[in-house]
């Protein structure tokens, strides 16, 4: 068979440090027997049970001659060095193949013995091999652990020392949970060495004000990092008062992140010498990349290549930096002058100018920061990544994302399902419109995904998606200072009818409902505040309330049991200081458990309404109120949903499925619609029994209630498979079980197979 070029990969171990790992080549011979000359003897004795000090030149010969089918291996790169290698081989006429392990001593037990076992399970799989064998000693803990914790069902025995394993290699639920269970641990740690470092040097940290890398040197002193910074500049002593090494290399100290903003054609070098100098990760705000056409494009791939070899995760290229505001690390690697306050509010943007932007917009709302990273072009660090490590930042309440492309929509999909369970995510996308995603592609090389696959996608996930900039941190500030609300029921309270009633048509216009207060709420109401009127909701409270009236109506409002959730009109009036009323209605607000938003018409700046982790978020209008209460209590009946399960088909038969599709396509390549026969028996092997199918349908059923339903699939080269029900129609991802190595991060993702 030919090189299986989609099997090279780039994972993570453990320690969240990026390996790559890739199917053996002929031209490994050399490599192969160096590697077995440094084993100890302990670890040549486990793998092949007697002392083997080196490999005879037929043991390399064979080893590094397979046919990527019956015979198969792997071996896991880090540097120039060949850290590990793994391998079956079918047993003739079976299902049947025997698998063996090893890793060098220096990277033992940081979980490459799991990796290589996912991947050569999964490349096994899709030769028909469904069972592994192995052999090993009972005194190799490590390996037998490696067996255990896989997730497959499992089959022991022991002869004197030796233990025979045989695992059942086909998918399980707990096989799927191990991996991702890995994965996400894998994740968070190599997160965190970027974005809690104890160290950090600038390459590039020019003498020339205004410099990209003068400017981020900058930001960082005055930031206060916790720890060093060490500017790199081979024609200067000293940069903004700190002295200056010639090279990463000349840093007499561990260096834990590197930030590189050099031209584009320096970029490789800086990168090979922070690999030297042990640095953990790479933060490359140098621009020129796949943004600028195909060189930058290939200059892109190289970069990721040679970052990755050198065990470091890369944020960029193309960005603007990464802010954290923990206060053990207080790291602003941005051009931003001014660092956001600290706060529960975790915002990553693929544009790095339109974050920064939005940082001096949260400001001015009064919303704190617990982090901000300008993602770039994205070529290694994801969304994916960052949502994993938020999840469990307890600096973190509230994740905002600002996107222009989905780079693998799919394990996106998986992760904000999970995310959103416990911390809200807010996305806006960039690129909805045809002008947009050619806008979007020429900065940041995006592919744009079709807004309503999207749509779809962030409905089944969880994720809050809203149409602005403004809406992100409208919808942000509801959902860090107040509590989700129980329902959509919704009371206005205001001291201006007219703008009472404009509220209320907002809420019926977000699909929520302004409820009519009782009897009881209404009399309440009458007596606690004498002038108010048209008590039924809204509720005006007359020109001249006061703060003294505010008060005392939401008080009445806010513990009725039909009321959900508030939005509180102001209008400015003489007698009633704005900065008072703001008061009353925080003082309202605490402790109900309620949400409570504010509107004080007329003021282009709101004011900040007082408070800390109750704070009520203010708007100019009662329209944005009721958008942002609409997301918000869409996003709380999401969270109430029961999580559901993912279907898995055993009943199936894809390579009679694939026989019919071929068989179909025979004579017309171009492509068909299938005929009533052909549809049903298509249907029959994924266990669907279709109903009568008419002509030019390529898929009818009749639904229990009656209801003749068309349900087609579609590719999507973003998406992949994905489905589209029409009468009402509706679109939704595929819920396909994917394959434990799909959840991989990698340079080049592994085809997924088309499930219906």
């Amino acid at each position: 068979m030919a090189y299986p070029q989609a099997w090279v990969v780039d994972a993570l171990l453990s320690d969240g440090v990026p390996v790559s790992i890739r199917p053996i080549r002929p031209d490994d011979g050399t490599a192969l027997a160096a590697f077995h000359d440094g084993l100890s003897e302990e670890t040549a004795y486990r793998r092949f049970f007697s002392f083997k000090p080196h490999l005879t030149d037929r043991d390399v010969e064979r080893f590094v001659h397979v046919d990527y089918r019956d015979r198969m291996a792997f071996v896991a790169v880090l540097g120039e060095q060949l850290i590990g290698v793994a391998r079956y081989d079918r047993l003739p006429g079976t299902e049947d193949a025997e698998v063996a392990f090893v890793v060098a001593d220096a990277h033992q037990g940081r979980g490459l013995g799991t990796l290589f076992l996912e991947y050569l399970a999964a490349a096994a799989r899709d030769c028909g091999i469904t069972r592994f064998i192995a052999e090993t000693l009972a005194v190799n803990r490590g390996m037998l652990d490696v067996f255990r914790a896989a997730g497959f069902r499992e089959e022991t025995s022991r002869e004197r020392e030796v233990v025979t394993v045989a695992l059942d290699i086909r998918p399980t639920d707990a096989a799927r949970a191990a991996t991702e269970a890995r994965e996400w641990s894998a994740a968070v740690l190599s997160m965190s060495r970027l974005l809690r470092p104890r160290s950090i040097a600038v390459v590039g940290a020019g003498r020339r004000e205004g410099s990209v890398g003068r400017s981020i040197l900058r930001t960082l002193l005055q930031s206060g990092f916790r720890g060093p910074v060490y500017p790199v500049n081979p024609h200067a002593s000293t940069v903004e008062g700190v002295a200056a090494h010639p090279s990463v290399a000349a840093i007499p100290h561990p260096v834990d992140v590197a930030v590189i903003a050099v031209p584009p054609a320096a970029v490789l070098e800086a990168v090979d010498a922070c690999a030297a100098r042990g640095v953990h990760g790479l933060i490359v705000v140098s621009s020129g990349f796949s943004e600028s056409g195909p060189e930058g494009a290939a200059l892109e791939r190289r970069l990721v290549e040679r970052a990755h070899r050198g065990g470091m995760r890369l944020i960029g290229p193309n960005c603007l930096g990464v802010i954290d505001t923990h206060p053990g690390v207080r790291m602003n690697a941005t051009v931003a002058t001014r660092a956001p306050v600290p706060g529960p509010i975790a915002f990553a943007s693929q544009s790095g100018a339109l974050g920064i932007a939005m940082l001096e917009r949260a400001e001015g709302m009064g919303l704190g920061m617990s982090a901000f990273v300008s993602m770039g072009n994205k070529v290694d660090v994801s969304s994916n990544d960052l949502l994993r490590y938020w999840e469990q930042d307890e600096q973190t309440r509230v994740i905002l994302l600002s996107l222009e492309s989905f780079g693998n929509p799919r394990a996106f999909s998986r992760v904000a399902r999970r995310v959103s369970r416990s911390k809200p995510i807010v996305a806006v996308e960039a690129g909805r419109s045809a002008a947009g995603a050619r806008g979007a592609a020429s900065r940041t090389a995006a592919l744009a995904a079709p807004d309503s696959a999207v749509d779809a996608l962030s409905r089944q996930s969880g994720v809050i998606r809203v149409d602005t900039l403004e809406q992100l941190f409208d919808v942000g500030a509801v959902l860090a200072h107040q509590p989700l609300p129980r329902g959509g029921r919704v009371a206005v309270v205001g001291n201006a009818g007219g703008a009472g009633i404009l509220a209320a048509d907002a809420l019926a216009r977000s699909r929520l409902e302004p409820v009519v207060l009782d009897a009881g709420v209404q009399a309440a109401l009458r007596a606690a505040v004498p002038g108010a009127s048209g008590l039924g909701n809204p509720v005006d409270l007359g020109a001249g309330a006061g703060a003294e009236s505010f008060r005392r109506a939401l008080a009445i409002v806010l513990a009725a049991d039909q009321v959900d959730a508030v939005i509180a009109v102001h209008a400015p009036v003489p007698g009633a200081p704005v900065a008072e009323v703001a008061a009353a209605i925080a003082a309202a607000a605490a402790g109900a458990g309620k949400p409570v938003l504010a509107t004080f018409l007329g003021m282009d700046a709101p004011p900040a309404v007082p408070g800390t982790e109750a704070r009520v978020p203010a708007f100019a209008s009662p329209e944005p109120a009721a958008q942002a209460l609409a997301a918000v209590t869409a996003y709380a009946r999401w969270r109430m949903r029961p999580e559901g399960a993912v279907t898995v088909l055993d009943a199936v038969d894809p390579d009679a499925a694939r026989s019919v599709v071929a068989a179909e396509l025979d004579g017309r390549p171009e492509g068909a619609w299938l005929g009533p026969e052909a549809a049903r028996v298509l249907l029959a092997t994924y266990g669907i029994a279709a109903g009568p199918a008419k002509e030019g349908a390529a898929v009818q059923a009749v639904a229990s209630a009656g209801v003749e339903t068309i349900v087609g699939v579609v590719h999507d080269p973003v998406f992949s498979p994905g489905g589209v029900s029409i009468v009402d129609v509706r679109l939704r991802l595929v819920p396909a079980v994917p394959h434990p190595e799909l959840t991989v991060r990698r340079l080049r993702p592994i085809p997924a197979p088309l499930a219906v």
